[in-house]
């Protein structure tokens, strides 16, 4: 997925301004494909530049009025060509697994500690995903819901849920006290007369 495809995906939801895509991409797009204010505004211009997008007018002039952006038949279009278009699944580029295969060389220490810090952010991540389910997709509107959002939801309560489970079997295989393996000061040393009493 790109930024400019999840812009017009967005805008064709809703027609929003600027500030408003930045705030909706905090809310739900940004936890599988997060921006910042800069780069969604530097999207909107190159949009509307490529003739995808354009701002809507106003209805009265209005000072310091922020400018909404609605989709153009070509950006759906290309919303559409990008979706029907085929992708192989991307390598996972996780630098805390990098970190467990080092931790196997020089030892663990310091390694409990963010591990926890990651296992308490992933429970924080999977409370505010399930609290999301519980509010926007509750079972009693089972039928109205819009299942392709509700799926994209539930690959990321998924995903949540592994880490969790992971990162608590992991910690759990963890020594006790800090560790490093032996290097060559921690060798035996041959008997030296001297030491003797």
């Amino acid at each position: 997925m790109s930024l400019p495809h999840a812009i017009l995906t967005a805008l064709l939801e809703k027609p929003s301004s600027g500030l408003e895509l930045t705030r909706r991409f905090d809310r739900s797009i940004g936890f599988f494909w997060p921006a910042t204010h800069q780069q969604i505004y530097r999207e909107l211009g190159r949009l509307e530049a490529s003739g995808q997008i354009r701002a809507l007018r106003p209805e009265a002039p209005v000072r310091g009025q922020k400018k909404e952006y609605e989709v153009l038949p070509e950006g759906r279009a290309e919303l559409a060509r990008w979706t029907a278009e085929g992708a192989a699944p991307r390598a996972v580029r996780e630098p805390l697994l990098l970190r467990l295969r080092a931790a196997a060389v020089v030892g663990t220490d310091g390694l409990a500690a963010e591990l926890e810090r990651h296992l308490a952010l992933h429970r924080e991540q999977l409370a505010d995903y399930r609290e999301i389910e519980r509010r926007d997709f509750p079972a009693e509107r089972a039928d109205e819901e819009n299942r392709l959002q509700h799926a994209v939801l539930r690959a990321g309560i998924g995903l949540e849920s592994f880490w969790v489970q992971w990162l608590a079997e992991t910690l759990d295989t963890l020594p006790a006290e800090p560790s490093r393996p032996a290097g060559p000061s921690d060798a035996p040393r041959a008997c030296d007369p001297s030491d003797r009493p």
